[in-house]
């Protein structure tokens, strides 16, 4: 990133940006950013390589087959439609991308590499009012894809699937396969890939769905990393990595199928679509996998002191125990609350919102004087007005909030206070009986 961002110390930064500090109390507008969006590296047939891509719901639903080269119901988008059942918005990128051939044929070649290139079928028949012309037929598995109807190759448009050999010379043909279509390999740097490639954009989560322990830990450093000295703010989802920090969750429970942390996927969209305003606590499982909850009331209790996204058993519902993440070592400016990831959404949001007002409002063009100052304030003052309405924070008052000079004439130092709302998780009941 251009602009300076993260945490400080003491008000020694050279490069300009917002740098917040959120601890615990001891014992771009002002209005509030959207959240929803995911980021996740995949394993695919076909589609882009190299780059980061954003996919809507919508367009997943509708244009899956150009994606990703099957249709959204098929059973090789199931991790996908893990991630979309609660995100919005998902940066997908391809990790086996990098030396995948495409498969090709006399008419034409796969528009990406991949295996998925080799279902693509390109028929030629003579044009029954025409006989001068050919009609060109092209399918993706059975489907029809693509319909031509053009006196010879050069003719041919190429469309998402296939690139038309101009300089063929058409005759009439059953549809024939193109053949030679290839996946990459997948390892780790192709993780590294992603990871550089994606910090450019903004997302409230990101997932590994592997078991791989050295690429977790690269995933949660990534974290830390954009967290505490960019200043980006999300959460990163991992399978079985007790990372001791509230920007990674813990994810316990094993997935059927051969990839146990393939429940990765779906957290994953789960903890950047829930609200700033809501719990992911007790939300019903409502994928496609069947999760390992063979745990005792004790196994569970011992799950949440070991900062363990745990999913359990309430009658023939698979749900979340508590919405946490692995944070287990607190002090006394990272105390308890920290360890909720509810507590994570409201500040990650602040977090992300005021550097998003600062930098794009404030910084090199309001003068900093009194008037400018004030401003901030009003600012800040209105965007936790908007949390506290939602019932995201609660008792807000506007003196919550100054806004002084720096050590410098170039820098303004913010003092906030909030209190976070949590959603209810226990009820302690007292009955008297006359």
């Amino acid at each position: 990133m251009a602009l300076g961002g993260g945490t400080f110390t003491v008000q020694n930064k050279i490069l300009p940006g917002a740098y917040i500090n959120f601890i615990s109390v001891s014992a771009a507008s002002a209005t509030l950013s959207d959240r929803g969006t995911a980021a996740i590296g995949l394993d695919l047939d076909w589609g882009k390589s190299g780059e980061v891509f954003l996919v809507t719901s919508g367009d997943f639903q509708k244009n899956s087959k150009k994606l990703f080269g099957y249709s959204y119901t098929d059973d090789a988008m199931k991790d996908l439609r893990e991630v979309f059942r609660n995100a919005l918005k998902v940066y997908v990128y391809r990790l086996n991308g990098t030396g995948a051939t495409k498969a090709t044929g006399a008419f034409g070649t796969a528009r990406y590499g991949g295996t998925r290139g080799n279902a693509i079928k390109i028929g030629i028949a003579a044009n029954v009012d025409d006989n001068s012309l050919f009609d060109v037929t092209t399918y993706l598995g059975t489907d029809i894809i693509d319909e031509q109807t053009v006196a010879g190759a050069e003719e041919l448009v190429d469309n998402e699937y296939v690139d038309y050999n101009n300089g063929a010379t058409l005759a009439v043909t059953a549809p024939t396969a193109l053949t030679g279509g290839t996946n990459g390999t997948s390892s780790a740097s192709s993780h590294e890939a992603f990871l550089a490639a994606v910090e450019k954009y903004s997302f409230n989560a990101i997932g590994y769905a592997g078991t791989d322990t050295s690429t977790k830990a690269l995933y949660a450093a990534f974290t830390k990393r954009l967290r505490d000295e960019v200043g980006k703010k999300f959460q990163c989802v991992l399978h079985g990595y007790s990372g001791d920090y509230e920007g990674v969750i813990n994810v316990k429970n094993d997935a059927s199928g051969s990839n146990a942390a393939a429940v990765v996927y779906w957290v994953t969209g789960k903890e950047a679509g829930t609200a700033v305003n809501a719990s992911a606590t007790n939300s019903t499982y409502d994928g496609e996998y069947t999760i390992n909850t063979d745990y005792s009331q004790t196994q569970l209790e011992a799950a949440i002191k070991a900062g363990e996204f745990t999913f359990h058993l309430v009658d023939d519902e698979t749900r979340v125990l508590e919405d946490i993440n692995s944070l287990t070592t607190t002090t006394d400016t990272k105390g308890d609350v920290f360890k909720d990831n509810q507590t994570i959404r409201v500040i990650d949001q602040i977090g992300n919102d005021i550097a998003v007002l600062f930098n794009d409002k404030y910084n090199g063009h309001v003068p900093n004087d009194a008037a400018g100052r004030i401003s901030l304030w009003a600012d800040i003052v209105k965007h936790h007005e908007q949390l506290n309405q939602i019932r995201a924070i609660e008792n807000f008052k506007d003196s919550d909030v100054t806004v002084e000079q720096g050590d410098t004439k170039k820098a303004v130092v913010v003092s906030d206070a909030i209190e976070v709302v949590n959603t209810m998780d226990k009820l302690y009941m007292t009955v008297l009986v006359a």
